[in-house]
């Protein structure tokens, strides 16, 4: 029987693979926090082609929707994006590292070594996992509220892309975080008028009458598809620093919270409307997704739990979702091109710290399962080392400790 989930509880009701409404679009936008900062910064700094950036991430979206039939996340790979617009490295190592680990994940799901290692992956570590990602979502959502993320940094600005910095003493991401708080608070239930659809509309409306409006003029709208490798083929340099630099860190977090943690919540929330989001499936997806940023020169995608807990909990609920999203981002590729940019800087960064904090509560409440002491230190020991370090390094040590447990020989 079909099967549909609401908050986390599989329900014994029919369900549709694709609905388009205004839950299905507001859940589409949920995640935009993620995916568009380290978007902007990748093409700003790293000089990738926003062309073939965009057109990979909207025609992930949709091909994700349809073959796995339900709400399925696209995002940044964060380790990359993070480190490549820090060290403002090339675009041709960025593309490098889109090939090693597109090539990584498709060895791993076709030889089915995914599989084996999402089945003895313990569920405290899961819980981990999602908390660390969860948390550091806040954590980003908050600074892109105060105008203090590395993007606000680098630009000496809080909101570079708004004519008005503060309303009296208090500036104004601060002024436009608390609103849209209210707003979502207030609408995070409302079905007629979903929350994310608000304060998104909301937020490119600021953008319309006070905004910078930086491009807008130069605005040609046309048909423009993708180059083929328009940074050409890596050299043997790129490689060695994509892979030390860029890959080896991000293969344990993509492992993590791409494959087995974002498979763990689709269960959570679709039941078996999942069946297709396996270890292997997932893992597979994201390889031929990876080639295809290498060969038009965009930003290496992933799937991950967070972007899941944000497109659910602000409405998502099928595959439709997906489309919609898909959709809007190749309207941004195909007609814009280049000129995209100028239609995303409308879109105030206070507004996407909003999505962001939202989506990053939802994810971390997903440890409340985690009943017996041993496995919430498990997990609370996997947010400190995340905090502290990284996720990858996180989930290594929380799989140790969390085989220590099971010999009963160590209490805690």
């Amino acid at each position: 029987m079909n099967m549909e989930s609401v908050d986390g509880k599989v329900l014994d009701t029919p369900y549709k693979k694709y609905v388009f409404n205004r839950l299905e679009l507001a859940g589409s936008l949920g995640d935009l926090g993620t995916l568009l900062p380290l978007a902007i910064g990748m093409i700003v700094i790293n000089g990738l082609d926003p062309t073939g950036l965009f057109f990979v991430v909207g025609v992930f979206y949709i091909l994700s929707g349809v073959y796995y039939g339900v709400t399925v996340p696209v995002q940044p790979m964060k380790v990359i994006g993070a480190y490549s617009i820090a060290m403002a490295l090339s675009p041709s190592v960025i593309t490098a590292s889109g090939l090693l680990m597109g090539i990584f994940m498709l060895i791993i799901g076709i030889t089915g070594a995914v599989h084996v290692i999402g089945k003895y992956t313990p569920k405290p570590v899961v819980r981990g996992v999602q908390l660390g990602v969860g948390t550091l979502l806040m954590v980003h959502g908050v600074k892109f509220m105060l105008g203090i993320s590395n993007y606000q940094a680098v630009r000496n600005v809080a909101e570079p892309y708004l004519t008005i910095q503060s309303i009296g003493p208090i500036h104004i991401g601060i002024v436009l975080g608390v609103i849209g708080a209210i707003i979502t608070f207030l609408l995070l239930e409302n079905k007629r008028v979903p929350a994310a659809l608000v304060v998104v509309t909301g937020g490119i409306l600021v953008g319309v009458f006070l905004g910078t409006h930086e491009g807008l003029n130069n605005i040609k709208i046309g048909f423009h598809l993708p180059h083929i490798l328009p940074f050409g083929m890596p050299t043997a340099k790129d490689l060695t620093a994509a892979l030390i630099i860029l890959t080896i860190p991000q293969i344990p977090m993509t492992i993590g919270n791409a494959v087995i943690a974002n498979a763990d919540l689709t269960r959570e929330y679709f039941g078996e409307r999942s069946k297709m989001a396996s270890h292997r499936a997932l893992s597979n997806s994201m390889g031929l997704a990876l080639l295809a940023s290498f060969l038009f020169g965009g930003m290496p995608v992933c799937h991950g739990a967070g972007g899941l807990a944000a497109h659910y909990r602000f409405g998502a609920r099928s595959a439709g979702s997906n489309i919609m999203i898909g959709v809007i981002f190749l309207i941004l590729a195909v007609l814009f091109g280049e000129y995209a940019l100028s239609i995303v800087y409308l879109l105030p960064l206070s507004v996407l710290g909003i999505l962001l904090i939202f989506a990053g509560s939802q994810l971390a409440l997903m440890i409340r399962d985690m009943k017996e002491r041993a496995d919430l230190f498990v997990v609370v020991t996997m947010l400190g080392i995340t905090i502290a370090t990284n996720l990858a390094a996180a989930f290594i040590v929380g799989i140790i400790i969390a085989y220590a447990f099971k010999t009963g020989k160590l209490k805690v």
